[in-house]
């Protein structure tokens, strides 16, 4: 029998919030028994799981989920996790938020895992009410050495809709380790992090572009697909060795009538140096899910491919133009690309001769809540999971990166990718505040978009509570810069992790 669904809204931000608070408070704790290190080295897993879940009218959907989970000891983990559709008839479906867990050595290199996921999203047209997702999970795993691999036993559920799954499914997991400098050790003294720190990718890309739908295109609604799609998102890149590099990326429409439409995929690219400090040309394939905003995409499943050419404009800057094509092989959506990014070198450990001093990043989870104008034009509360990446270019100037996902509010399936610039400052002992400026694309769940283009402007309050973790509360202001969309007060409160990593740019 179906539980009964989440009864209010209040009751499902509770939920959010006390995942982040006991996942902030368990990472602090670990951190406490290394206080003498300059460098703390925590045991990392990157986790990809397949499964098939019965969907009301025993329909059947393909789940895939990617999570990135840093050991806090005693075989906890802990760490921010995305899930999306990748067969059936929801493309467009995905969440995101944050998983703890907790593995165990059985006999052997058998290994018990069990952990549970909260997380906000939807799409696709999937009956998932508010878009609050819920994941417990008990994973059976053998150990292969770098890798884990096995079953998972999970049950998928979304309060106050009418999806309540379990089923079995694959699980693969890839060791790690996340190198960090504890926040108050930044700017100390140069540090030798031994490989490569935090997540561990390259470089970041902030790409901006256009698809060209080819004919025979069409839309969920019915009808043909012809305008140009505008789109926005982030890529990062991982490098295998001098030419050939992985990465992931994420983004979604800014304009073009398919406000909601979103992807996220892994990508592969080879690229050579044609002339030194100057140009470089590759190409790369990418493969993944999109969907929603009225496009077609059938399950999910989405297969990009491109070619681009690079000018390095600094050491650590650059600009790419790529070319190619897009389609969803079980849906109609196939189309040209064009885009333009902005590259950026965070780590090489191959230039790295000598210890440098580590340049300041944070990591944010946390919620968020304002009233929402819906299509039908009507106007209602809605409450979303953001996680933030920060990562500072000046003792007070970061760059950020964010993606927010609705859990309540009946939004299910509205998601915003945001990138922007903040300013955060000291104030007095543990208080510190912060503002940001924040341009993106979102749309999905009946909100009122005008089009997928916003803007955000934010400010905040911090209090340190323990190492490297704050508590932050903070207001800001929501519009669509196109049409009748958006235009509210926010309020927001979230967890922040602070630690430094090596760069080429500041260093304190």
């Amino acid at each position: 029998m179906m539980d009964s669904p989440v009864p209010t809204a209040r009751f499902r931000l509770c939920a959010v919030v006390l995942v982040l608070g006991l996942a902030g408070s368990t990472l602090a704790r670990a951190q406490q028994a290394d206080d003498s290190d300059a460098v703390v080295v925590a045991p990392a897993q990157v986790r990809i799981g397949l499964e098939k879940l019965k969907l009301p009218g025993d329909e059947d959907m393909g789940l895939v989920g990617t999570t990135y989970l840093i050991g806090v000891g005693s075989g906890f983990q802990v760490g921010p996790a995305a899930y999306g559709a990748a067969s059936g008839r929801r493309g467009g479906l995905f969440t995101v938020g944050v998983e703890g867990a907790w593995q165990h050595r059985l006999a052997g290199p058998l290994t018990l895992a069990a952990g549970y996921y909260a997380g906000g999203g939807g799409g696709g047209g999937a009956p998932v009410g508010g878009g609050l997702m819920l994941r417990p999970h008990v994973d059976l795993l053998w150990d292969f050495g770098p890798f884990l691999a096995g079953l998972s036993w999970s049950r998928v559920r979304f309060a106050n809709g009418d999806i309540d799954s379990r089923q079995l499914g694959l699980v693969w997991s890839a060791k790690s380790d996340f190198r960090y400098v504890p926040r108050e050790r930044i700017g100390e003294r140069p540090v030798s992090m031994g490989g490569r720190s935090g997540i561990g990718f390259d470089r970041v890309q902030a790409v901006v572009g256009s698809y060209s739908p080819r004919s025979g295109s069409q839309r969920n609604s019915g009808g043909e697909l012809s305008s140009s799609i505008g789109f926005a998102g982030m890529r990062l890149e991982r490098a295998i060795d001098d030419h050939v590099y992985w990465g992931v990326e994420a983004g979604g429409a800014t304009r073009g009538d398919v406000a909601g439409y979103a992807e996220y995929l892994a990508t592969l690219g080879a690229e050579t140096t044609v002339w030194p400090s100057l140009l470089t040309l590759g190409g790369r394939v990418a493969l993944g899910m999109g969907g929603g905003g009225d496009v077609h995409v059938g399950g999910g499943l989405l297969v990009k491919a491109g070619l681009y050419g690079t000018v390095r404009l600094t050491r650590e800057l650059g600009l790419s133009i790529e070319g190619g094509m897009a389609h969803a092989p079980q849906g109609s959506f196939t189309a040209l690309h064009a885009a333009a990014s902005l590259n950026w070198i965070l780590d090489d450990p191959s230039a790295i001769t000598a210890p440098t001093r580590a340049t300041r990043s944070e990591w944010t989870a946390g919620v968020e809540r304002y009233e929402a104008r819906r299509n039908d034009g009507t106007q209602r509360m809605l409450q979303a999971v953001v996680m933030k990446v920060n990562r500072f270019v000046a003792p007070a100037v970061y760059l950020t990166g964010q993606v927010h996902s609705a859990y309540g509010g009946g939004a299910g399936g509205y998601t915003a990718g945001l990138l922007g610039v903040g300013v955060q400052s000291p104030l007095t002992g543990r208080v510190h505040a912060g503002v940001e400026a924040l341009v993106g694309a979102a749309g999905g769940g009946g909100v009122a978009t005008g089009g997928g283009a916003i803007t955000q402007p934010n400010a905040y309050i911090g209090v340190d509570f323990a190492r490297s973790v704050s508590l932050r509360a903070g207001v800001g202001r929501i519009r669509s810069l196109r049409g009748n969309g958006l235009d509210a007060s926010v309020v927001d409160v979230a967890l922040a992790f602070t630690f430094g990593v090596p760069g080429h740019g500041y260093r304190r």
